[in-house]
């Protein structure tokens, strides 16, 4: 599980991101904190994987926050929530290492798209093995959000009810497993498929059979 603690003045945002992030799989909130010092201090206690942290707080800017952490030996990383909007404050949170900014007031699923996010590449950096090019690459893709837009052709009812198939796969599935399950064309399923690939949701690799082309095999990797 990815430990996360929520940091925000507000008390009743401070539970409507714990009810987010509780609903997504393979996260718990382990805390709360609704200052800057209190922040600090639950890092420190706490040692969670992943901070939500809110820039406007009451004693200290969590830009401030920011900065102690990376100046301390707390491993944390942060995931800026917040209603700042000026470009300053976007540009050092930025360097100051967040793995995303989201603006308030956000969805459920725009604060789902960030996490999973950050849970591929988070647990694709577990471990002390050494990774590949190929390896950096997925993760840089998996940090990157989601296009608003879809292809042309391609509609968000649909692309929802794809992307519920795959994640309730147990393993792969091929294109015409997919299109079973969901109702459509193995060429129009095929489409929304390669789509997450794109978007690093998916990944797919090759199964080769005795003869002809080898198939291709989608899985999920956007989170459940």
């Amino acid at each position: 599980m990815i430990r996360v603690l929520v940091v925000d003045d507000d008390f009743m945002v401070a539970k409507v991101q714990c009810g987010f992030v509780s609903r997504v799989p393979g996260f718990t909130v382990v805390g709360v904190a609704h200052s800057g010092e209190e922040a600090l201090a639950e890092v420190d206690r706490l040692r969670p994987d992943l901070v939500l942290l809110d820039i406007y707080l009451p004693d200290l800017s969590g830009l401030e926050v920011l900065r102690r952490l990376r100046e301390g030996e707390a491993v944390v990383d942060v995931l800026a929530v917040t209603a700042a909007r000026d470009v300053n404050t976007i540009r050092t949170a930025l360097r100051s290492g967040v793995v995303h900014y989201l603006i308030k007031p956000f969805s459920f699923d725009a604060l789902r798209d960030r996490l999973e996010r950050y849970a591929v590449a988070h647990h694709g950096l577990s471990g002390s093995r050494e990774v590949a090019q190929d390896d950096v690459d997925r993760l840089f893709v998996a940090l990157r959000p989601t296009p608003t837009d879809l292809p042309k052709g391609l509609t968000r009812p649909t692309a929802d009810l794809v992307a519920k198939a795959l994640r309730a796969a147990d393993g792969d599935l091929s294109a015409t497993e997919c299109a079973d399950r969901v109702g459509l064309s193995r060429v129009s399923t095929r489409r929304y498929l390669e789509h997450f690939v794109g978007a690093g949701k998916a990944g797919v690799s090759l199964r080769y059979g005795s003869a002809g082309r080898p198939e291709r095999r989608y899985r999920w990797t956007g989170g459940a």
